[in-house]
């Protein structure tokens, strides 16, 4: 479970960051015509968005609970979820149809952009302190130990927007200067679903720590950093 976790959930990112930079990866070729190519794309983005927002969600992780033992339900969904995308990518279907292609120095500042949000995304993941294809809880379970808790803490970007990494995979999103009928079909739905996965996990947020996170809800925008008030320099926050 620990090596097919962590070598599927991070090929799958390091696949998705190709995408995110190039477009289509081209490795399956169906020879769609244009309108049967882009039902495929949507189709592959609808059982992505299904899947990764779905298994997530505390009811179907009490139900599954009953086939899975706690300290494995991380690492299932990390292999879930690559699978997910995975099939997404090898199977995306690229259209002929060019919508705009960006060129001369506006090409080159997407590009700083897409490496801007790269680092921001390291930036957020550095923050959050989390473990991110969920493999600390057969970690401690292979050490007779109880996984440890995440804390409620604000640090680095999650001071200012509550969900910074959205916020990067946005901007990886629509930093790309080439973009076709399927790449805006991806960008929009990809977008569409951010934000839906935004609103849904807040409500997570608000069932496991409560008034804390109602009050920096209250103080902190979701996704744009507007200037609001911040939170302050007390003991608490949200990292989660």
């Amino acid at each position: 479970m620990l090596a097919l976790a962590g070598v599927l959930g991070w090929g799958s990112l390091l696949l998705l960051g190709w995408f995110f930079y190039l477009g289509s990866l081209n490795l399956v070729d169906l020879s769609l015509a244009d309108g049967a190519a882009l039902g495929l794309d949507a189709c592959l983005c609808l059982l992505f968005f299904v899947q990764h927002s779905g298994m997530i969600r505390r009811p179907f992780r009490r139900w599954a609970g009953r086939f899975l033992p706690p300290h494995y339900q991380s690492a299932f969904y990390t292999i879930a979820s690559a699978a997910a995308l995975l099939l997404l990518l090898v199977f995306w279907q690229e259209s002929t149809r060019v919508i705009v292609e960006i060129e001369g120095v506006a090409r080159w500042l997407l590009r700083a952009v897409f490496i801007l949000a790269v680092a921001g995304m390291a930036w957020g993941l550095i923050a959050l302190k989390a473990d991110m294809l969920g493999l600390g809880p057969i970690r401690a379970h292979l050490r007779g130990r109880e996984p440890s808790s995440i804390p409620f803490t604000v640090r680095g970007p999650y001071r200012w927007v509550r969900h910074p990494l959205y916020l990067f995979m946005l901007l990886l999103i629509w930093s790309c200067p080439y973009v076709t009928a399927d790449r805006l079909l991806f960008n929009i739905t990809w977008t569409i679903w951010v934000v839906i996965g935004s609103v849904l996990e807040e409500r997570d947020l608000i069932a496991e720590f409560g008034d804390t996170y109602r009050a920096y809800r209250r103080e902190t925008p979701m996704l744009i950093p507007l200037p609001v008030r911040r939170l302050g320099n007390r003991g608490g926050g949200a990292a989660a």
